[in-house]
């Protein structure tokens, strides 16, 4: 997780409000609304790509070997890499009367029989909609004469086939507020009007907005005495899901994009919040943003069942890859954690 402070740590100039120089609530929300018309579109590229995201075109072939099992990644719903039934001094070899016969975690692999998992002519074996229940161990047996006179070589090839996952990553933003008294009813509706015109900002963007915490304190200052505050923290995610339908094929729809772009929009409009208080000749409202309180942190998660091993799957370092038997993840983590009794994949219990 990394974090980076938006905007300077010193805290905006409070003025005192006199009784009866208030703007009424309604003054308030409209002063508030009006940024949304002030707010321009933003473009921005977010370089910080999980690199597992280019797996399945960096790699459509994969060769196996008979010292060790080959560990092959398969986005979750997705088309898999060409695992190829060779090692890669046979790949460009010629092989006399060649057979394949492929076994998975459910016995031996048939393709007319089984409608996601394919075995071509030349004994690759392909995987048309990807499921974690697929994720195990499969081998593939090699029948073939190196010549027509030679007698007939057998080989084994096992490969480790993981599910994965892009993580649930998400920007996390807290600010601050002076409040109405804390046991006002102001505090509440200006609240949901926060978040209401926050997601009506990002609606174009199919990110959604929700609100983490809300926190009314009692702060004492050197010069102004004591204070209320609104303490906000929400979250920006995108609305993405591995079986959902994309809100638009371009690249530049891209959930990491889009959430760069939410980002920058975010910024633009409490930053607008401070330059229009500046402006102001009256007193403030008895509700505004407090300068330079915005901070953000960039958060990485993998969904219940995956999780993130660079020692163990250090060609996809960052790929949410489902856990192995022997490990669990339970909630929103970025671990598989370790639990002798799980003997599945994907496990989200440690029974």
């Amino acid at each position: 997780m990394e974090a980076s402070a938006l905007g300077p740590a010193r805290r905006g100039r409070r003025r005192t409000r006199a009784a009866g120089s208030l703007l009424s609530w309604a003054a308030i929300l409209l002063f508030i609304s009006a940024f949304l018309v002030r707010v321009p579109s933003s473009v921005g590229h977010l370089v910080r790509l999980p690199r597992g995201f280019r797996l399945t075109k960096d790699s459509v072939k994969i060769v196996g070997s008979t010292h060790f099992p080959v560990k092959v990644y398969v986005m979750l719903h997705q088309k898999s890499p060409h695992v190829l039934c060779v090692t890669q001094r046979l790949r460009n070899a010629e092989l006399i009367d060649p057979s394949f016969q492929w076994h998975g975690p459910k016995g031996k692999i048939v393709s007319v029989e089984n409608r996601t998992a394919q075995i071509t002519s030349t004994g690759s074996l392909v995987f048309q909609n990807f499921e974690e229940s697929m994720s195990g161990i499969y081998t593939c047996f090699l029948e073939y004469k190196p010549t027509v006179e030679e007698i007939v070589k057998r080989l084994q090839l096992k490969y480790a086939i993981y599910a994965y996952r892009e993580p649930h990553y998400y920007y996390q933003f807290t600010a601050r507020y002076h409040a109405a008294p804390c046991n006002s009813i102001y505090n509440i509706s200006f609240q949901k009007k926060l978040i209401q015109i926050l997601s009506k900002l990002l609606l174009d963007l199919s990110c959604e907005i929700s609100l983490l915490k809300s926190e009314c304190h009692h702060v004492k200052m050197q010069r102004a005495g004591l204070q209320n505050e609104l303490f906000f923290t929400f979250s920006v995610s995108s609305l993405d899901t591995e079986k959902g339908p994309k809100p638009c094929t371009d690249h530049n729809c891209e959930p990491s994009k889009r959430l760069f772009k939410a980002k920058n929009l975010i910024e633009r409009f409490f930053n607008q919040q401070v330059e229009i208080l500046g402006r102001r000749a009256e007193q403030l409202p008895e509700i505004y943003y407090i300068e330079g309180t915005l901070q953000m942190v960039w958060i990485n998660r993998c969904f219940p069942g995956y999780g993130m091993n660079v020692q163990k799957h250090p060609k996809c370092p960052e790929c949410c890859v489902i856990c192995s038997p022997g490990s669990y993840n339970p909630r929103d983590g970025i671990h598989c954690l370790q639990c002798n009794s799980s003997l599945v994949y994907g496990a989200k219990t440690c029974l």
